[in-house]
């Protein structure tokens, strides 16, 4: 078809190398990388309410927290940027990604609901590290939870969660205060 421009999958590690030099942030899904859409001024709010309750926790415990311009490598499949995450093990690899979080936060958005839910969840699962992800909804004010038990990952959603590696517990009030 005329005007249809094919793309070709490229390696993670390619992805890598042009992330560093990029002036847009992309996120990469198996083989192709994808630009992110800004997001809006309470998403950012949230978010950052949410980074801040997680810090003092966090240094107290040795921990880092970072917020949205961090990526998260899982495997050679896939690199995200998550909105809040959580790592509480030693030092990075690499400066400019984490592989090994304890807590992740994705705060939902219309353009992004429906990645968040199923592809990131699914990806993100599949990290041993993980304990909690957490998806919280702004326009509801609640959360949804999920977390690892001995079981496998259970749905918890409510208007508190607790994050296991910072012994923290996040109320709404907390994280959608304007």
């Amino acid at each position: 078809m005329e005007g249809m421009l094919a793309r070709k999958a490229q390696s993670l590690e390619a992805y890598l190398l042009e992330e560093e030099q990029s002036p847009v942030k992309r996120e990469f899904y198996r083989g192709f990388a994808y630009a992110m859409a800004g997001a809006s001024a309470l998403h950012n709010r949230v978010a950052l309410n949410i980074a801040a309750r997680f810090l003092e926790a966090a240094r107290a415990k040795g921990c880092r927290v970072y917020m949205s311009d961090m990526k998260l490598r899982i495997g050679n499949e896939a690199v995200y940027y998550p909105d809040v995450m959580v790592v509480c093990r030693e030092g990075p690899p690499n400066p400019y990604y984490e592989e090994a979080p304890c807590a992740l936060v994705e705060v939902l958005s219309p353009a992004t609901e429906a990645l968040d839910r199923r592809e990131k969840r699914a990806m993100y699962q599949r990290l041993e590290s993980l304990g909690v992800y957490l998806l919280v909804d702004p326009e509801k004010g609640l959360f949804l939870a999920y977390r690892r038990t001995p079981e496998g990952f259970v749905e918890e959603e409510g208007k508190e969660v607790y994050i296991p590696c910072l012994d923290l517990t996040l109320t709404a009030e907390e994280a959608f205060r304007l």
